[in-house]
């Protein structure tokens, strides 16, 4: 047992060596790392695009210094716990070390690499989701009510994190009453861990109904904006990519639990795969959505194969099928990563296109992946913000107002002003400091939105220009315009509040 832990502590520390070398200097944070981070400014049991977790997350990195070594340091960390609790599923399961080193290099060299660069909440629903499925197979093995009620509490906790989760509950309730498991909703503990699962997440629920359930706002919004450009060919494409190197253990573990004896009991897993994907195609879900089904599929195909390996020729497919996740993560590595300065990727565009890496949400390609352009350009514009404010400042209040929440986020990171800027766009609309008079205005206005920015808001105000933009060539952002207003000739406060008053729903 202990030799199997230290190979375990082999894959953790691994894991975050990775993480912490996969991104070049020359990337920035990532557009909504910033406002994720902002939030832990802003405490609450809800936000308006995601559940108070996060932010949580966010206060402990701000306590810690706020550094980036902190704010990558959480996704890591639960990328590693995914890992152990897939190897405490393989335990469960009585898999052997072999199991547990083939999941394990499976599941640290897939798209987690990707999902735990960034400090967003999809890290820890990955983890809460392989969580649910680890106490669900200790309930089938061992029948202890006590798995019921920690099902619960990660759900409940998942729910705080995530909506998302809850896909994974509507897939479980059906795929359970197809097979003999079904007795467990006899069970009155069942219903006892939901009422513990509601109590937790009755917080959030009680501030979604005072704000006017704007996570109903939110999906409508995202179903306009983002989901209408979803092709359901490119969902299933990226569910094979997710985990290419375990792709066959995967499907060794959907075989068996159909026919393997020894996992007749956990049947209701094969059906809990299909119908939460079902539900995800149906409502043309985001693909990354569904990350969180697998790592419990590659548990139980790594026990099913190793004892398969063990006889005749089949030994030699031991170390193949180690080696297969390593050798499909090498040219994965070359382009799934910001490893690669952003002139490289425009000088070798056809390997990032035929990925439909290049393909951004508007449904258009790009020079660079969405995801990489968003991680340029925002240090300049908190520089360029910084030194506007300073002269700003002098006469009076100065508000600066953004067009989106990433401009925010990363002006109130960077600043060395200690600037609060905020905008109309996600959660800022909330965090707009009205006990202030102001007197002045810094407007950053997105590139394809500023012509008339002078002309609309210049009149208000004594002087009004065009104080400086954004020109790295490869930020998404490029262009984006900072405004510089002084002495305000009317209460801006008012012209806030009544644009507040227009936006809530």
């Amino acid at each position: 047992m202990k030799k199997n832990y230290l190979v375990l502590f082999f894959f953790i520390i691994a894991k975050f060596i990775l993480q912490y070398s996969l991104i070049s200097p020359e990337y920035e944070l990532h557009r909504d790392e910033y406002l994720h981070l902002d939030q832990g400014n802003h405490l609450a049991w809800g936000y308006l695009s995601v559940p108070p977790v996060n932010s949580w997350l966010a206060w402990l990195v701000k306590i810690a210094g706020g550094s980036v070594f902190w704010v990558k340091f959480f996704p890591a960390l639960f990328g590693a716990l995914t890992i152990v609790v897939v190897w405490k599923i393989i335990e469960e399961l009585h898999g052997n070390l072999y199991a547990q080193i083939l999941a394990s290099t499976g599941i640290l060299l897939s798209v987690l690499l990707r999902i735990n660069m960034l400090f967003q909440p999809t890290s820890l629903e990955v983890l809460l989701w392989t969580l649910i499925y680890y106490t669900l197979i200790k309930y089938f093995n061992s029948e202890k009510v006590k798995w019921l009620y920690i099902a619960a509490v990660i759900f409940g906790i998942g729910f705080l994190n995530k909506y998302n989760i809850a896909f994974s509950v509507l897939g479980m309730i059906p795929a359970v009453l197809l097979t003999k498991q079904r007795k467990i909703f006899l069970q009155p503990h069942l219903y006892i861990a939901g009422l513990l699962a509601l109590l937790i997440m009755l917080p959030n629920l009680l501030w979604q109904y005072s704000n006017g359930f704007p996570v109903i706002h939110h999906m409508k919004e995202l179903t306009e904006r983002q989901l209408v450009h979803v092709d359901r060919f490119d969902f299933f494409k990226s569910q094979i990519l997710f985990f290419i190197g375990s792709f066959l253990v995967i499907i060794a573990g959907w075989y068996a639990l159909l026919f393997y004896k020894p996992f007749e009991k956990f049947r209701s897993f094969f059906w809990m795969y299909v119908l939460t994907i079902a539900l995800f195609v149906f409502f043309k879900a985001k693909d990354y959505y569904a990350v969180g089904l697998y790592p419990v599929f590659i548990g139980f195909g790594a026990v099913f194969l190793a004892p398969v390996f063990e006889n005749g020729w089949k030994k030699f497919l031991k170390p193949v099928f180690i080696v297969i996740p390593v050798l499909l993560f090498l040219p994965l590595y070359q382009i799934a990563f910001p490893n690669k300065s952003p002139e490289y990727i425009i000088s070798h565009p056809e390997p990032y296109k035929k990925m439909g890496l290049l393909r951004w949400e508007d449904g258009d390609d790009h020079p660079l992946p969405q995801d990489f352009a968003d991680m340029q350009g925002w240090k300049e514009l908190a520089e360029k913000v910084d030194k506007e404010y300073s002269i700003l400042s002098k006469s009076g209040n100065t508000l600066v107002l953004c067009d989106n929440y990433g401009q925010a986020g990363a002006i109130n990171y960077y600043s060395k002003k200690n600037i609060k800027a905020v905008s109309f766009n996600a959660d800022y609309i909330n965090w707009f400091d009205l006990s202030k008079k102001y007197v002045n205005l810094i407007r950053v206005k997105e590139f394809s939105k500023d012509e008339d920015e002078l002309k609309e808001t210049g009149p208000y105000f004594n002087t009004g220009k065009a104080a400086d933009s954004i020109v790295n060539k490869f930020a998404r952002e490029k262009g984006t315009t900072v405004f510089s207003f002084e002495g305000a000739k009317i209460d801006i406060r008012k012209r806030i509040q009544d644009e507040i008053d227009k936006m809530k729903w």
